[in-house]
């Protein structure tokens, strides 16, 4: 896959290098003054067919293209820039790289051709592959490429593959361990303590397995049914599927709002399983003692669910990459806590499959909340915010 963007680029950037050759070398001669394919006036550049009365002029095309494209005369002086190249212009990322396209462009000028990748930290992150070569007549051009989401996914892809091995790895290796001691052990004691070990960690391999087969499912739209579910029904399995993990814990779990007959319409399974994640994560990463809260409020024609805890918190650093598979902020205490690492992954797949989003507020020591927005079926009766739409975020409101 990343072959063909590479070399749909290369075939880019040589098309485009070709029409702004020929729109320096032709931009004073009228269409149709030479016949296509052949040379006007000794310039050995083949003249392409006139465009048509009324049809695009070239700059109006390389506009549409993604990549930026700066064009410099023989004597340096800037004749084009593309509106990707304009977009750029202003900011002080843009200043960067338009001084790496002003050295690429004079190298391109002297006989070179030149290829760098600038990474800029941001915020946001951004990579910029500049490329610059010369063109016919002395003049030169350049391409300004974003490749920020490629790298992203690409590292995603990385650490997917690098998570997923270890996840399973470590699990299996216990048993291999624990299965070499069990073996010639005759005190039952011991038997049965190893054996007690082997299946929690059998069972944390099939959870994971388990884990990854939904989060598939979800994402494919597989056998996702669209009826008629009460948010009220959502919330009373969500807290029962983690009741047991509290009361282990010493966690108070406390739905504090949940307006009558809030109906929204998705798959029932699986906005239990998003709404339970949230709980079971909030019960996990709270202290012993500790309190989580949940809330179903009405927004425009939205139904918000959030839930609250007062945990060890998130750091804002992590925000953006928490929803992602395997992703951990604290590696050691997720593992302690018997998680896969796909909870919030399935979380967001799920919120998006169902039109809506999810949100996160949260502070390193202060604790998270975790909002999950939904379209609403239909309003409660009376409530006249039909007609609005709430901008409304997840915002930290554990204390009461």
């Amino acid at each position: 896959m990343t072959v063909v963007v590479v070399v749909l680029v290369a075939l880019s950037a040589a098309a485009i290098a070709a029409m702004v050759t020929w729109s320096i070398a032709h931009r004073d001669k009228p269409p149709g003054s030479g016949t296509a394919g052949e040379a006007v006036d000794g310039d050995p550049t083949p003249v392409p067919a006139p465009v048509p009365a009324g049809g695009p002029t070239w700059s109006a095309v390389v506009d549409r293209i993604p990549l930026g494209v700066v064009v410099m005369s023989s004597d340096g002086r800037v004749l084009y820039r593309n509106a990707s190249a304009k977009a750029v212009a202003g900011t002080y990322t843009g200043l960067l790289i338009d001084d790496a396209v002003q050295v690429a462009l004079r190298h391109a000028l002297a006989g070179g051709r030149s290829r760098e990748q600038l990474e800029l930290y941001g915020p946001p992150q951004v990579a910029v592959v500049v490329t610059a070569e010369g063109l016919p007549g002395g003049a030169a051009v350049a391409t300004i490429e974003d490749v920020s989401e490629r790298r992203r996914v690409d590292a995603m892809r990385t650490d997917f593959v690098a998570n997923i091995s270890h996840e399973l790895k470590t699990p299996v290796g216990a048993l291999a361990v624990l299965a070499e001691a069990l073996g010639g052990e005759s005190d039952p004691d011991v038997v049965h303590r190893v054996s007690e070990r082997m299946v929690a960690e059998a069972h944390r391999v099939a959870r994971t397995i388990d884990d990854l087969m939904e989060l598939s499912r979800i994402e494919l739209g597989e056998g996702s049914a669209r009826d008629a579910v009460n948010v009220g029904d959502i919330v009373a399995a969500a807290v029962d599927r983690s009741a047991a993990l509290a009361h282990t814990r010493d966690i108070d779990i406390a739905v504090l709002e949940l307006p009558d007959a809030v109906v929204v319409v998705g798959d029932r399974r699986q906005l239990i399983s998003a709404l339970g994640n949230l709980v079971e994560n909030a019960v996990k990463y709270s202290e012993p003692g500790g309190h989580v809260q949940i809330r179903v409020r009405v927004e425009g024609r939205f139904a918000e669910l959030m839930v609250a805890d007062q945990g060890i918190g998130i750091s804002a650093s992590h925000h953006d990459r928490i929803f992602e598979r395997f992703y951990r902020v604290d590696k050691g205490r997720g593992r302690d806590t018997g998680g896969t690492g796909l909870g919030l992954a399935i979380v967001r797949h799920v919120a998006t499959n169902h039109g809506g989003e999810v949100l996160v507020s949260s502070a390193e020591g202060e604790g998270s909340t975790f909002v999950i927005r939904l379209p609403l079926a239909m309003l409660p009766a009376g409530d006249s915010a039909a007609d609005g739409k709430s901008d409304s975020v997840a915002t930290s409101e554990a204390s009461e």
